[in-house]
């Protein structure tokens, strides 16, 4: 009888999530489509802080200097203290583009106390872009190579809709097998967690945004505190969003094909870190919601396989049937990242990771290291 009842509860989870939850897993939903071109130009600065970013901010400069539109983009790089060269790489790659004057590097102060890393280096580049006169900030990070639209995309979501924040979440890589295990499944649980539908809700209260490519009315972002009100905030991103729609804002997220990340993760250690770093923060540090969250998680991942082992047919079918409305859930992002749809069957064992890596990010952060990155923890006990 026990396990018939967790049969019917498995199966009942799943038809929630396929039916109930503003349709987040149907990635090509989530795309922008086919947009009218705007009416006017608008100035846009473009703010990318920049922390030993070498091996990439050449590439990602040289994307954000060959858009297309009629919008005006100027470019503001922060060096947050980089040691690598970052600075004179970003000078180069604009020089050899011939449109040096579309790019500011700025040095970056000191850290500010109460202030994430990131953020201080943002909003040091908001100060130095105000003279530009903007109407609208893109926010976006060293490590992101543009498509040559992706600013003309966000500026028509933002006229068309419309809305005050726009964001991407950009391709991210799934070459490697650990990306393959991780990566769709990272977007697919964000995206459960981050409905872009009921994002784009009005009368929803859920917010979010994807820190690689995020476009900001300037008086949206001034009327939610600019970036001082979220100045300690680890998932920085979400918390703009939040910030935005909380002030009246209208908030967008969706996906793009064309817009990627150049970091890549060789090995599932790479790719724990990525996953561990926030995750102890996205519970809000709280050991019950972690513990919650394990049970959550084994209840709508790991209850329908379990079942497959039981010795009577009504929880077998059960299972079998959950794992199905799993996998077919699973499947559109899948396809999305361009893999073999048998990896649709292979969640219940990525999630076992992300218990792993959401475990180790709390341990991280009990011993006053979370939240790490570019040698900075970010994320520690007050």
């Amino acid at each position: 009888m026990a396990f018939t009842i967790a049969g019917i509860v498995s199966v009942l989870i799943w038809i929630y999530l396929l039916l109930a939850r503003g349709g987040f897993w149907q990635a090509r939903k989530h795309l922008p489509g086919v947009l009218a071109s705007p009416q006017k130009s608008c100035r846009i600065a473009v703010i990318v802080p920049a922390r030993d970013e070498a091996e990439t901010i050449g590439r990602s400069i040289t994307s954000l200097l060959h858009q297309s539109g009629i919008h005006t983009v100027h470019i503001f790089v922060v060096d947050d203290a980089s040691s690598d060269g970052t600075a004179e790489i970003a000078r180069q790659a604009a020089a050899q583009t011939g449109k040096s004057s579309g790019l500011t590097v700025i040095e970056g102060r000191p850290l500010a106390p109460g202030w994430t890393g990131k953020l201080w280096a943002v909003q040091q580049g908001i100060e130095r872009a105000r003279e530009f006169n903007p109407e609208f900030f893109l926010f976006t990070d060293a490590d992101i190579l543009h498509a040559p639209d992706n600013i003309a995309v966000l500026a028509a979501i933002a006229a068309s809709r419309p809305c005050d924040l726009a964001s991407f979440m950009v391709r991210l890589q799934c070459g490697t097998t650990a990306e393959k295990f991780l990566v769709p499944a990272f977007v697919f649980f964000f995206f459960t967690l981050y409905p872009p539908a009921w994002i784009q809700n009005r009368r929803h209260k859920t917010a979010g945004a994807a820190g690689g490519s995020i476009l900001v009315r300037t008086e949206a972002l001034d009327q939610a505190g600019g970036i001082e009100a979220i100045r300690s905030e680890i998932i920085d991103d979400c918390a703009l969003a939040r910030a935005v729609k909380r002030n009246g804002g209208r908030v967008w997220l969706g996906l793009t094909e064309g817009t990627v990340s150049l970091r890549s993760y060789e090995t599932f250690g790479e790719a724990g870190k990525m996953i561990s770093r926030n995750a102890f923060n996205q519970l809000n540090h709280s050991a019950w919601l972690l513990l919650g969250t394990v049970a959550g998680l084994i209840a709508t991942y790991l209850l329908p396989p379990s079942l497959l082992l039981a010795h009577r047919a009504l929880p077998v079918a059960l299972g079998a049937t959950a794992w199905l409305l799993m996998a077919a859930t699973y499947l559109p992002m899948v396809r999305f990242y361009r893999l073999n749809p048998l990896w649709s069957l292979i969640l219940p064992l990525t999630a076992i990771f992300y218990m792993g890596a959401t475990f180790h990010s709390a341990i991280k952060f009990w011993a006053g290291r979370g939240g790490e990155w570019k040698g900075r923890a970010q994320d520690r006990l007050p």
